[in-house]
């Protein structure tokens, strides 16, 4: 398959002091969220690709919202801007003084989108939902998802509460990520049978630069519903980290009475984290599987790879 079929347009809009150019930061260029502070405001269309797992590469436009440029988006540069879009990220300052220009600029945009790329995937962030109070959250949140997905209609939009101050932005990222990827069920099918295989709990796959969870597979119910997203965030900070001293993270395992979990590079553009509970199985047992079943999946990762799956024996 050429390279070209892999490039997945992303546009990432929003007016201006949303924080997109902050949570693609964070996302993308490990920023640490105190850090975004000096980033300045986006001009016109910021361009970059972002390769995520290997043969998969994000076309990000990151559309800078002050209003002569929005204006723009909407006219002279429409069929540029709204052609070929697989994704659209659209994110709202839930404190925004200026809510009602917010929601016509959206509707704009996805009246546009229906023009130009109907088969796009919509994404709305309702973001700095740290600045809300906190028992207020879940109230604001579910009465700003029923207008956008009310407001986006006959197109399917999700929504995310987001802040760059904890979990939340990798969870929405983890979950519009995974749209993308074109082999996502053949892989975790795999990830499901490797789990059972090695008798783990769970297993979960995180793509490499980022640490955002791209699949998962649970065989043991678990209490924290959350625990992906805060993983992710961890460990990437803990990367970043070990970088500021000139080292690098490869891999960890973490044990107390209840269970073991180890955290692996596993292929060329992933880690793999497997939680085990069984206390028969020695750690050793469990890292050579590991390292038996990295060949199978960096198989799996080539898009034009074998269409076959790791058996049950």
């Amino acid at each position: 398959m050429p390279n070209t079929a892999m490039k997945k347009k992303v546009l990432l809009m929003g007016k201006s002091g949303s924080g997109k150019t902050s949570m693609r930061s964070i996302i993308f260029a490990n920023y640490i969220a105190r850090d975004t502070r000096r980033l300045g405001a986006t001009i016109d269309v910021e361009h970059s690709h972002v390769r995520f797992l290997g043969n998969l590469v994000l076309n990000l436009w990151d559309c800078g919202g002050q209003d002569t440029f929005m204006e723009n988006y909407f006219t002279s540069q429409r069929d540029n801007i709204f052609r070929n879009v697989e994704v659209l990220i659209y994110v709202f300052d839930v404190e925004s003084r200026e809510l009602e220009k917010d929601m016509h600029y959206y509707q704009s945009c996805l009246e546009a989108i229906l023009q130009n790329s109907s088969d796009a995937k919509i994404f709305c962030l309702v973001h700095k939902m740290d600045l809300v109070q906190e028992d207020q959250r879940d109230l604001i949140f579910k009465e700003r998802e029923e207008d956008l997905k009310r407001l986006s209609r006959p197109l399917e939009c999700a929504c995310f509460r987001t802040s760059i101050w904890d979990e939340t932005l990798y969870k929405a990222w983890s979950s519009i990520v995974y749209q993308l990827i074109p082999n996502v069920q053949q892989l975790e099918t795999n990830l499901r049978n490797f789990a059972q295989i090695i008798e783990a709990d769970e297993v979960l796959l995180f793509e490499r630069a980022t640490f955002l969870v791209i699949s998962h597979y649970q065989c043991k119910e678990q209490r924290d519903i959350h625990r992906f997203e805060k993983i992710s965030n961890i460990i990437k900070q803990f990367k970043l980290s070990c970088s500021k001293l000139a080292a690098s993270f490869q891999s960890m395992e973490v044990r107390n009475s209840n269970f073991a979990a180890f955290i692996d590079i596993f292929t060329s553009n992933t880690y793999v984290m497997v939680v085990m509970s069984d206390p028969s199985i020695p750690s050793a047992a469990t890292l050579i599987n590991i390292r038996n079943a990295r060949k199978h999946f960096e198989k799996l990762e080539r898009v034009d790879g074998p269409k076959h799956s790791l058996l049950m024996r």
